[in-house]
């Protein structure tokens, strides 16, 4: 059975992309089959850091955004789509006119939408906006970014106001902070999460053994994150 693995948050610099490079990690480091596809065209970093698993798609046209539900219904697989921000307006639109959920339920595919929130303002208000219509209808994953905020006390307000209708489809997961001039390093240097955390060959570039160190251990802390919501899945 495919999962369809959407990863947003309609705010810019909440960690999508970030995410979207985990999560292709995850799949790669666990043997799990997935596509990304990279719907970010002003940044396009799931492309840059994994470029052998990703193709891009443009939410502007059906015709390329139908490659989502294309790649789920062709072979049992996770289709990863990493989004940019303020594109729900174009996924809404997508979704209700092609009935996506309803085919989706015919077809046996899951939805799991991973919701990036950094505790702002803007954040939470999008927020309060996105869950009453989505988490009764898909697995939502609220997903708290430590490296991009410390008080998520009103996310929990909003998660806590819509549990009781969500009938169990609602998670909300931590993100643990990468130590940022290491994260900085790995993304100057483009490496993937796996290189960060093993590459060492003299002659080419490489983290010390301790950003490296710190590497692994970020993605034990988030591996274990992502374990709880998709060991239901």
């Amino acid at each position: 059975m495919s999962i369809i693995h959407f990863i947003g948050g309609e705010k810019g610099g909440v960690g999508k992309s970030v995410f979207a490079r985990l999560l292709s990690q995850y799949f790669i480091d666990n043997d799990v089959p997935f596509v990304g596809l990279d719907a970010d065209r002003s940044h396009a970093s799931l492309t840059r850091f994994y470029e052998q698993f990703t193709d891009e798609i443009n939410l502007d046209t059906f015709e390329s955004t139908d490659k989502i539900m294309e790649l789920a219904l062709e072979q049992e697989t996770n289709v990863l789509v990493d989004l940019p921000a303020q594109s729900e307006r174009f996924l809404d639109r997508w979704i209700e006119e092609s009935d996506l959920l309803g085919m989706c339920e015919e077809t046996g595919i899951e939805i799991v939408y991973w919701y990036l929130v950094d505790g702002g303002k803007d954040s939470v208000h999008l927020l309060k906006k996105f869950l009453p219509k989505y988490s009764v209808v898909m697995t939502c994953a609220v997903v708290k970014n430590e490296g991009r905020g410390s008080d998520f006390s009103e996310v929990d307000d909003v998660i806590t106001s819509v549990t009781s209708s969500a009938n169990g489809t609602l998670k909300e997961v931590v993100l643990p902070a990468l130590h940022t001039p290491t994260m900085q390093k790995i993304d100057k240097n483009t490496f993937s999460f796996w290189a960060a955390a093993n590459a060492k060959e003299n002659g080419t570039a490489h983290l010390n053994p301790m950003e490296r160190q710190r590497t692994k251990v970020w993605l034990r802390k988030a591996y274990t994150m992502l374990d709880s919501v998709l060991a239901q899945h």
